[in-house]
């Protein structure tokens, strides 16, 4: 009996020892084949991307796209032979249970409509990579857009994961252009006549500096915010993405005007009468 347990173990320790050399070669052989694959899609699916008519944003988004469904493929076959050398009945499973069995077993279900939802937004052209959107509660850049996940990267820094399954309903802010509404705070028994032409000079002589603004400045005059607070609103419209810059250089440019021209400007909350 002693001999017969020594054999079985030293016959379980050498199955063992030839299982674990042929995963080691697994796996030095899917880390050349990736390698592999990874250099082949670089020089010949981007390049021909690059070559043409494709926008640059659009091509970025089909690369990373294509370039996520590749690994995807490749992990896939990576652990279908691991299972395999392991002893796992992989083949047998999916017969006995059927795929569509196995796929909801596994939790796949959410994975399918990632995908398919994904197939549609590409298909869609809803978004690319490097324009601004906001889906839900978030706002920011397209950072990535995968088969099961598309990444945006907020103003703040924060990279975002949604999956695509959950993305319903997206407001591209990167298409056309977008309106930069400027409000000034004024004093309601200011000379309203006054600020207009102080405002439209500033508009007359910086317009050509900004090629970025499309159109004229269109100024919609007086209005009364919700707390109360009276102002003069200026509408510019300006090629997408440069909204916050455009903001800030004629707030500046019209606070400074109006100052110059002895034109009292109210502080925050400041409704309606002026500084004794």
């Amino acid at each position: 009996m002693k001999i017969i347990e020594n054999y079985l173990i030293s016959w379980h320790l050498e199955e063992l020892g030839t299982k674990l050399v042929s995963l080691l070669l697994l796996l030095i052989l899917f880390t050349l084949t990736k390698k592999l694959c990874h250099f082949a899609f670089k020089h010949t699916i981007e390049k021909s991307l690059t070559f043409s008519q494709t926008k640059p944003a659009r091509q970025k988004t089909l690369i990373k796209l294509m370039h996520s469904a590749l690994n995807y493929t490749l992990y896939f076959i990576l652990i279908y032979w691991m299972l395999t050398i392991i002893g796992v009945p992989v083949s047998s499973l999916l017969a006995g249970a059927g795929i569509a069995g196995v796929a909801i077993g596994l939790g796949a279900q959410g994975f399918l409509s990632d995908v398919l939802n994904g197939f549609f937004i590409l298909l869609e052209n809803q978004f690319d990579v490097g324009e601004t959107v906001e889906i839900g509660s978030i706002i920011g850049n397209i950072s990535s857009v995968g088969i099961r996940t598309t990444q945006i990267r907020g103003f703040d820094g924060t990279l975002h994961f949604i999956p695509n399954r959950n993305i319903t309903i997206v407001s591209n802010k990167s298409r056309g252009d977008m309106r930069v509404q400027i409000d000034i705070p004024i004093f309601a028994h200011s000379n309203l006549e006054k600020i207009g032409q102080i405002i439209q000079a500033i508009n007359d002589e910086q317009l050509e500096n900004y090629p970025e603004i499309v159109g004229v400045p269109t100024l919609i005059g007086p209005r009364t915010l919700p707390n109360g607070q009276f102002i003069y609103r200026v509408d510019i419209f300006v090629q997408n993405g440069q909204q916050n810059r455009i903001y800030s250089q004629f707030f500046r440019l019209y606070q400074e005007g109006l100052v110059k021209e002895n034109i009292a400007l109210p502080t925050a909350n400041t409704f309606s009468t002026s500084p004794k």
